[in-house]
């Protein structure tokens, strides 16, 4: 059972890493202690093709020390044996460098038998986030669990149509963007023509306004933005080379962190997700 309010969500404990959770929603009403919170406001995505001289593991050490609460690890390139290696690191980094009392999360981009496999390894994974040409979510739910968080990308154009009548019930948050044209990911918000279209802070404020689904916004985000992002009330940013092109990846997180913090607090806007 899902329960959400704006940008927060809660899973059932039982249903963290380990096994693959194909069991049933409890119809009755779950004590609060059997949840486990995750935040997804401050939001790294990375893989190994990002990161340059240094590891995986070096650079979400740094992101989450510095105040990230979550981790997705996304390869185009690599196998799938290659992308569960990733997330062992990604998990390790995360154990040695938690701030605070929630874990920071940690999902797959895509790949949804990578999840499966890394969680059956015993490796701490959250669960995934899927676009809309991928595994349909579905389909991610039941592989992973009730209590898996399971994210998907908007589409480019029609967004508040799409949350109005989508059948949403199993996505846990979901992904928007660019705010500005994407260097890592330079064909997010490509139109058929191939020009790119950018949303706007309204685009953002009127998202959130359309559905209680808690949303993240990224593409070419940077420090200077994240004062105007958080005054739409969406539930947080990610980026990738933000960070992980950074001369000190450590120091470029802390600026984002530090800046969402201070708005967000000043909005007093909830930035976690209660599963």
């Amino acid at each position: 059972m899902i329960f959400r309010s704006h940008g927060v969500f809660k899973k059932n404990l039982d249903g963290a890493a380990g096994g693959s959770g194909f069991d049933t929603l409890q119809e009755a009403e779950p004590n609060p202690r059997d949840f486990v919170r995750h935040n997804i406001a401050k939001y790294l995505i990375l893989g190994r093709e990002n990161t340059g001289a240094r590891s995986v593991g070096e650079v979400v050490g740094s992101a989450v020390r510095a105040g990230f609460t979550c981790i997705q690890v996304r390869s185009k390139t690599h196998s799938a044996r290659q992308i569960i290696d990733q997330l062992a690191e990604a998990a390790q980094a995360i154990d040695a460098n938690q701030q605070g009392d929630i874990r920071p999360t940690l999902l797959v981009d895509d790949r949804v038998d990578v999840a499966y496999a890394a969680r059956e390894e015993g490796i701490h994974v959250d669960g995934v986030h899927v676009g809309q040409s991928d595994v349909p979510v579905p389909i991610c739910r039941k592989l992973l669990g009730p209590r898996a968080v399971i994210g998907m990308s908007m589409p480019t154009t029609q967004m508040i149509e799409y949350v109005q009548h989508a059948d949403l019930s199993d996505v846990d948050y979901l992904g928007v963007g660019p705010v500005h044209p994407s260097v890592t990911k330079p064909d997010c918000g490509q139109l058929p023509d191939g020009t790119i279209r950018t949303k706007s802070m309204d685009d953002l404020a009127k998202l959130v306004q359309s559905t209680n689904i808690p949303a993240v916004v990224g593409g070419g985000v940077k420090a200077a933005d994240i004062a105007a992002i958080s005054k739409t009330g969406i539930a947080g940013f990610f980026v990738v080379s933000a960070v992980c092109s950074a001369s000190d990846p450590y120091i470029a997180a802390k600026e984002l962190v530090d800046a969402w913090d201070a708005n967000h607090s000043s909005n007093n806007e909830p930035s976690a997700i209660n599963n």
